[in-house]
């Protein structure tokens, strides 16, 4: 017998046996249970072929004196081997409601077929005699239809049929866990085994040569491994349940944003869905950590370029207040200039106006000054002219009267003449 080199006491035997339903000393199979349940199946199917085998075909009755009456009218009648001929060729019949005699003809239908089925329906009795023990050794063993498939009810929800087979596989969950208990025995005897092979068996030589001292040299390294260095365990596969709840997590987890389509990849390559679930929290931590990680250097890199962009935007600002000042006193200065230039040339506009109205002024004086003198140079011409015409009136004045009064005056009696004399002063002349 084997031993472990963690526990001497711990002894495995030669052979790996199960029993997972013992009580009392004693098994209770699967088998036994059902044995009654199927040779009532087994007698039930006897007695069918029995009474198949006693079953007659169905059969034909024919009256005969219904055929005597019977005129084909070709001057024959219609003998009874003619009759059934045609009746199972075509399945017609003919016949006579009323005699010759006009009476009431008793076969008027002179064929009739005999149904000779089992009286009493007792091969449908016998059928659910066998459809009753069938369905005690399913209640028996657990396996129904909806785990086996044979009558699956189309109308049925699929929670249900999926309930049906999950009461099913509980039903036979010591079958699986005393096989899963027998292959993980086996492979540590197998280990062991292989151990004591290399160290302690006089056939390591037969061993060598059947594998190869490559391989043996491989396993020489077990001896000294105890068996828990192995790591001897055994998964099952999921089904397909398992691998949709996994598919749901994963579709969930991607719309989320917690994991990425890589982590996605590596999840599904996973076949153990306890490891593929713990992949998953793995992996949306890491992927939270390296998004909290991004998420600091964004808030970093951003504060860095919000802090770039307000120094950018005060240079920005001091370059265009310095710039506005000097554009402003550069605007001042020439304003100041324009308005200097804009003096200096009034002042010398003014000047040259002054000058010229001084030039004009003083023109405008002389010329005044000699009109005064053509004027009054002027009245005294008119004056002298004027008292030389007086004197000139008056002699005349004179020579008339001495020449005599009968001379007609033309002369006005001073009235037209104005007193003082004709002054032109006030006219400006």
């Amino acid at each position: 017998m084997m031993r472990t080199d963690s526990d001497f006491s711990r002894v495995k035997m030669n052979y790996q046996i199960v029993a997972p339903r013992i009580y009392e000393g004693r098994i209770e199979s699967v088998v036994s249970r059902i044995t009654t349940f199927a040779d009532m199946i087994q007698l039930t199917h006897l007695k069918l072929q029995q009474v198949m085998a006693r079953m007659v075909p169905d059969g034909v009755y024919l009256d005969a004196d219904g055929l005597a009456e019977i005129d084909l009218g070709n001057g024959t009648n219609y003998n009874p081997q003619e009759a059934l001929n045609m009746f199972f060729q075509t399945g017609s019949v003919i016949g006579r409601s009323f005699t010759s005699e006009g009476d009431m003809n008793p076969g008027k239908v002179p064929i009739q077929q005999i149904s000779n089925g089992v009286n009493g329906g007792k091969l449908q009795s016998l059928i659910t005699t066998y459809n009753y023990y069938m369905q005690m050794i399913r209640d028996v063993t657990g396996l129904n239809e909806a785990r086996d498939g044979s009558t699956p009810d189309k109308n049925a929800l699929v929670g249900v049929q999926k309930l049906a087979a999950a009461n099913s596989n509980t039903a036979t969950r010591h079958i699986l866990q005393s096989m899963l208990f027998i292959t993980a025995e086996v492979a540590e005897c197998l280990s062991l085994r292989i151990a004591d092979i290399i160290e302690y068996s006089p056939t390591k030589d037969a061993f060598i040569r059947a594998l190869g001292s490559h391989n043996v040299a491989t396993l020489d390294e077990m001896k000294n491994l105890h068996l828990y260095d192995f790591g001897i365990f055994i998964e099952l596969m999921p089904d397909e349940e398992d691998k949709a709840r996994l598919e749901n997590n994963i579709q969930a987890a991607l719309n989320q944003g917690s994991i990425d389509l890589d982590d996605a990849i590596d999840l599904r390559n996973v076949r153990n869905v306890k490891l593929a679930n713990q992949l998953l929290k793995m992996k949306r931590k890491a992927k939270a950590a390296r998004d909290q990680q991004a998420q600091q250097a964004n808030m970093m890199a951003q504060a860095q370029a919000n802090s770039q962009a307000q120094q950018a935007a005060a240079q920005a600002e001091i370059t265009k207040a310095n710039a506005k000042t000097n554009a402003e006193a550069k605007l001042e200065e020439t304003r100041n200039q324009l308005k200097i230039n804009y003096l200096q040339q009034e002042v010398e506009s003014k000047k040259q106006l002054m000058q010229f109205e001084f030039d004009l002024n003083s023109k405008l004086e002389e010329i005044r000054s000699g009109s005064n003198d053509v004027k009054e140079n002027k009245r005294e011409d008119r004056k002298d002219a004027r008292v030389d015409r007086q004197a000139k009136h008056q002699m005349n004045m004179i020579e008339q009267r001495k020449q005599g009064d009968s001379v007609n005056k033309f002369e006005s009696s001073g009235n037209d003449i104005l007193s003082g004399g004709a002054n032109m002063e006030k006219f400006g002349l």
